[in-house]
């Protein structure tokens, strides 16, 4: 039986393990900051906060001429894209006060609508904005839209609510002078195929996705300049977006999408606590699950990351896509790997079934 000393030596080695542990991760991202990262040639370094020019992001697009004719709704009203305002005393522009929400239009449908209606009036809920209008109010708002610009199918809509004007720069709702503004994007933008089939990289941004009691990141917010920061960071490092972690240490996800490794035949993602839940990560788990292929949320490090077999990255624009360098560490053969590619065929036949189903 252990002395009352001998437990003391043995709960304080625990705690010098652990702070080991911790340094040595700490210094691993010193030392992956450090390495030289390969940049492409003709690449420049960023001029005015933004890179030159970005080779490929998981936000490309295909070019279409037609979104120079779309309407814009705004607060019971449409305008065309050049005439389309918003105040300058907007909530939004002021201070950032405002949420949205991203969904697809695949083949007349809006797939996962009841999720993505869920995650926009959580936020607003959450921030206290009363939109005055309920689930079904805005999922026919968002069928109205589509039909205004006589949309079918390869279309993002993008729906921004704020609280509102004000009377002059603040912070504070007792300066408000009108109710919610609420705006509608409708556009026709396909993900840009050689983006999926090349797949991206990514950089370990040096800005951290806080707890939820700083700025909760499960919630669609306006307020994205850490994200921002981060993005502009990868971006000045030659690569083409941020993998950001969480205050631990530990893999959150990206800038602007949900993050996952294939380590092992299984599947990895985050704890789900400092990133958006995503409706594509939520859809891709489900999947793999349905498929056999074991599926986690738990927390991992870049270690395991540059270890992995394959990565990719989910997000409701370009669904699946390969990450195939992370600072500057080639992942598995540096090419999109073999489960990415399946659990891409499952979930786009998941997409094709919902849309059926409508």
């Amino acid at each position: 039986m252990l002395s009352v000393a001998d437990a003391q030596h043995l709960f304080v080695g625990h705690l010098l393990v652990d702070s080991i542990q911790q340094k040595l991760r700490d210094l691993l991202l010193v030392f992956n900051r450090s390495l030289p990262i390969v940049k492409p040639l003709g690449w420049a370094p960023p001029h005015g906060g933004y890179a030159p020019t970005v080779a490929k992001t998981t936000h490309s697009a295909i070019s279409d001429q037609r979104n120079g004719d779309i309407v814009i709704y705004i607060n019971g009203e449409y305008f065309s894209r050049d005439e389309a305002r918003i105040s300058v005393f907007d909530s939004g522009y002021l201070v950032g006060d405002g949420v949205w929400e991203g969904i697809r239009l695949h083949n007349g449908v809006f797939p996962f609508l009841d999720r993505h209606l869920d995650r926009l009036f959580h936020g607003l809920e959450t921030a206290s904005i009363d939109i005055g209008m309920g689930h079904d109010d805005v999922a026919t708002l968002l069928q109205e839209v589509v039909d205004r610009n006589g949309m079918i199918d390869g279309v993002h809509v993008r729906i921004m609510v704020t609280r509102g004007d004000k009377k002059t720069p603040s912070q504070h709702p007792a300066n408000l002078i009108s109710g919610p503004n609420v705006v509608v994007i409708a556009e026709y933008k396909q993900a840009d195929p050689e983006i999926r089939d090349r797949g991206i990289t990514l950089f370990t941004s040096s800005v951290r996705r806080p707890p939820s009691d700083t700025l909760d990141q499960r919630l669609n917010v306006h307020s994205k300049l850490h994200e921002v920061i981060a993005l502009i960071e990868a971006t000045d490092a030659g690569a083409d977006e941020a993998l950001m972690l969480d205050t631990t240490g530990a893999i959150a996800t990206c800038n602007a999408t949900n993050f996952f490794i294939v380590s092992s035949e299984e599947l990895w993602t985050s704890t789900g606590d400092f990133n958006l839940p995503g409706i594509t990560r939520g859809a891709v788990l489900e999947v793999a699950r349905e498929a056999g292929i074991p599926a986690h949320e738990r927390r991992f490090f870049l270690d395991d990351v540059y270890a992995a077999d394959e990565a990719f990255v989910t997000g409701t624009f370009g669904g699946l896509i390969p990450a195939i360098e992370v600072d500057g560490r080639v992942i598995g053969d540096g090419s999109p790997g073999p489960v990415t590619a399946h659990l891409r065929t499952l979930y786009e036949k998941l997409i094709n079934r919902v849309s059926s189903d409508g």
